[in-house]
């Protein structure tokens, strides 16, 4: 489906959802519109003889350039900061770091591994190719949590670093993801929240039911990514021991998703809906592990 608007008018849409929901957060009531955004940033029309193998155009998504972006930024900070972290490698190794350890083996293979395991296991079992079908959506940050941190354990072994050297390096840069991340999660209507009587709710052209819903997408965008980037790299003391900026991470993200949980529609489970004891959903009982992780690695520093 094609929208008549220009980048301009869809950057401002998405500018002025985001700031009218952030203002009735702090007490201003403003009555918000969903922005009708084409959820494919760019089409590349393809030759016809291409049309029976891909289609008749390269669809390039927001949620594909969230992931590149997301990936290229965290690049320039952790290349700015490495001295910090007495992180002693090239850029080009930096790159290594990000794009082939962080990017590919963490977050895609990592996060579409643990979507299907964590949600989706019912289909990997009448579908033994499910795993690979990445352009179908499905992806878990808590699985890609998982396989970053095995990724970077590697990595870490291989450059004789200890591995909270290295996380703590990268951990204060991820919600520059996490926030552009949920910024495409709300392009594409996706991961809505439920439904609500408040007047700064949505109505999500996704949502069959076609209910007023909190725009939960930006609520994680500001508290995994804005408020917890900020505080990574502003509060916490550069001379931390090491170890501290890990765990104030898993902390920080855990307690920040278990809060937004509450506002967002649960997520089915294996093909079901789920909620323990009536109220916890999948996405709190995989974050509290890391709060309690995150409290662990404290005690012993």
């Amino acid at each position: 489906m094609a929208y008549p608007k220009s980048k301009r008018k869809v950057f401002s849409d998405i500018v002025c959802s985001t700031v009218s929901s952030y203002l009735y957060i702090l007490g201003f009531s403003i009555m918000i519109k969903y922005p009708e955004i084409d959820p494919v940033a760019l089409s590349i029309p393809l030759p016809e003889f291409l049309h029976s193998v891909l289609g008749t155009a390269l669809n390039i998504h927001w949620y594909g350039l969230a992931y590149v972006l997301g990936a290229y930024l965290i690049y320039l900070r952790m290349a700015a900061t490495r001295e910090k972290f007495n992180i002693e490698i090239s850029r080009e190794e930096v790159s290594d770091v990000v794009f082939t350890y962080g990017l590919f083996f963490g977050a895609i293979v990592g996060g579409r591994l643990g979507h299907v395991l964590f949600y989706d296991f019912h289909i990997q079992l009448q579908d033994p190719l499910y795993f690979l079908k990445i352009w179908q959506g499905g992806m878990s940050f808590h699985g890609g949590l998982i396989g970053v941190m095995v990724a970077i354990w590697f990595y870490a072994n291989k450059k004789n670093f200890t591995f909270f050297q290295v996380t703590d390096w990268i951990a204060p840069q991820v919600p520059i993801a996490l926030f552009l991340g949920r910024i495409a999660n709300f392009i594409n209507a996706e991961l809505y929240g439920r439904p609500t009587d408040v007047s700064w709710g949505m109505i999500f052209p996704t949502d069959p039911l076609g209910l007023v819903r909190h725009p939960s997408q930006l609520y994680e965008a500001f508290l995994e990514g804005l408020l917890l980037f900020l505080f990574l790299n502003f509060v916490i003391s550069k001379k931390n021991k090491i170890g501290r900026h890990s765990a104030y991470f898993l902390i920080g993200y855990g307690i920040a998703r278990s809060i937004v949980e509450f506002y967002k529609s649960p997520d089915t489970v294996w093909g079901n809906d789920f909620l323990l004891f009536s109220f916890l959903t999948q996405g709190q009982l995989l974050s509290i592990p890391m709060i309690i992780l995150g409290i662990f690695i404290l005690s012993k520093k």
